[in-house]
């Protein structure tokens, strides 16, 4: 792609816009903004300026000035994303939304908070929750994640069974258009068919279609009573083939996590935790949460008593909060704890049909001994969306193992599109994914995806080189 470099000019009028000391433009300070949590050395990328605006104002004249410059614009929020989508591969100008980060309105009466794109998903959650109430688009990188990159991605996590994906949540979105227009889509309002529904479109788009930079969100009712269920099995297969059944049974649990024996064992070490694994194959961690003790204690009841009929080994009760921790840390350290083994991985976030999680299981067993690496397997198995990720082996040299991870990618996708799945349920395309996507993508869809682009970034200066590559418009 041929863009235009960031010029002096161009610094120039970037300080005009946002001030000095928003504008980053030494080797140094612009470092931390080349990559996210993919590898650096595979897909990093220095932008040319990192740009620091503090309103939604800065940010549309920094887009426009971009599009008359015809240079790469890369939003960018906490950068804790998996696929490599704030990365700027073509250099450019890196638009960081970390300075919008306020609570613009918490309104009871609709039960909504609006806020800026750059609040951390846990500080709002703080904030709402001293009234009551709670954000239950829930991400596992809830600590970090800002509300930018949920709504990017449509993030999802481990209490999506029960309350969906971060979607669900977003009434109203203020967007500036790949053109630098800036806009409301949606608004407080429960029901809305006032047309296409441009706002589901920008939600999980992955900043290729604008910036969000201010976002409405509906509000619920916090829960105030939770417990979960720690549930060993024998075998992985066992312990996914009762996940449909508990789904059958009309019990909706907030969550339900799948871990196989390597996690487990992996985080246990690593935290220094003794959780009775070394006689289980897999896990099941399962939350139930509500308003009525006495219903989230029967639906616990009889969860446990399914798991028991369908082969556990032993069922745990955590209903305690220290307790829920130290098994929720578990789950949430396994990423870390592999990393000591290895630092070198590919983190996938496959989705399948909660009827087809049983087959993944000894496909992954196949693919983990035909390529020469460990391949644990964990996530949300209530939605079917499982992190089988693919870890090197230390004393494997990088030229195999890029030949090998590539090699293996290609059969886990084409496997999990046979049994009629993704290949990405939360993480997104971006950087990472982009090469797989045609083989497992009718064609078409693709090019309707790269015409709505066209049509909203005439001069693809929006997040360029993600999901797809298009041809810029020539100058």
């Amino acid at each position: 792609m041929s863009y235009q470099p960031v010029t002096s000019t161009v610094l120039t009028a970037l300080r005009d816009i946002v001030g000095e000391r928003g504008v980053l433009a030494d080797a140094e300070r612009i470092e931390a903004y080349g990559h996210d949590e993919t590898s650096t050395d595979e897909y990093g990328h220095l932008p040319e300026v990192v740009v620091l605006p503090t309103t939604s104002e800065q940010v549309a004249q920094v887009v426009k000035l971009a599009n008359r410059a015809r240079i790469p614009i890369t939003p960018r929020g906490a950068g804790s994303g998996l696929s490599g989508g704030a990365i700027p591969v073509f250099g450019g100008i890196l638009l960081s939304l970390e300075k919008l980060n306020r609570l613009l309105e918490l309104d009871l009466d609709t039960m909504t908070v609006t806020v800026e794109a750059g609040m951390v998903t846990n500080d709002l959650a703080h904030l709402v929750q001293e009234q009551g109430l709670f954000f239950a688009g829930y991400p596992m990188s809830v600590e970090t994640c800002y509300i930018g990159g949920n709504i990017a991605h449509n993030a999802g996590g481990g209490k999506a069974i029960k309350y969906g994906v971060t979607g669900r949540y977003i009434l109203g979105l203020e967007l500036v258009t790949p053109t630098g227009d800036t806009l409301w889509l949606g608004g407080k309002l429960a029901k809305d068919v006032s047309g296409y529904d441009l706002k589901q479109l920008v939600i999980g788009s992955e900043g290729t279609l604008g910036i969000v930079t201010k976002a409405i969100i509906k509000l619920l009712a916090y829960p105030t009573t939770a417990s979960d269920l720690l549930v060993l099995f024998e075998t992985p297969r066992a312990a996914i083939d009762v996940v449909p059944i508990i789904m059958r049974h009309g019990i909706t649990p907030t969550g339900i996590e799948f871990m196989d024996r390597l996690s487990i064992e992996t985080s246990c070490n690593y935290l220094n935790e003794t959780l009775p694994y070394h006689k289980a194959g897999a896990m099941l961690l399962i939350e139930i949460d509500g308003n009525h003790p006495d219903q989230v204690e029967a639906d616990l009841i009889a969860i446990g008593d399914l798991c028991e009929a369908h082969g556990a080994i032993e069922v745990y009760v955590a209903e305690d909060r220290n307790t829920i921790e130290r098994i929720w840390a578990v789950r949430r350290n396994i990423a870390e704890a592999f990393k000591v083994y290895s630092p070198t991985q590919s983190l996938e976030d496959i989705v399948v049909p909660i009827n087809r999680i049983p087959d993944i299981i000894p496909e992954l067993e196949r693919l983990s001994h035909r390529y020469d690496m460990r391949i644990p397997c964990y996530g949300h198995a209530g939605d079917g969306n499982l992190h089988a990720t693919l870890v090197k082996h230390p004393d494997t040299d990088n030229r195999t193992w890029l030949r090998n991870k590539d090699a293996c990618l290609r059969d886990l996708y084409r496997i999990v599109h046979g049994y009629g799945g993704k290949i990405s349920g939360e993480h997104g395309i971006g950087l990472k994914r982009k090469a797989y996507l045609p083989a497992v993508t009718n064609p078409v869809e693709i090019e309707l995806m790269r015409a709505i682009k066209r049509a909203w970034d005439p001069n693809n200066i929006m997040n360029p080189g993600k999901i797809f590559d298009l041809e810029p418009v020539p100058a």
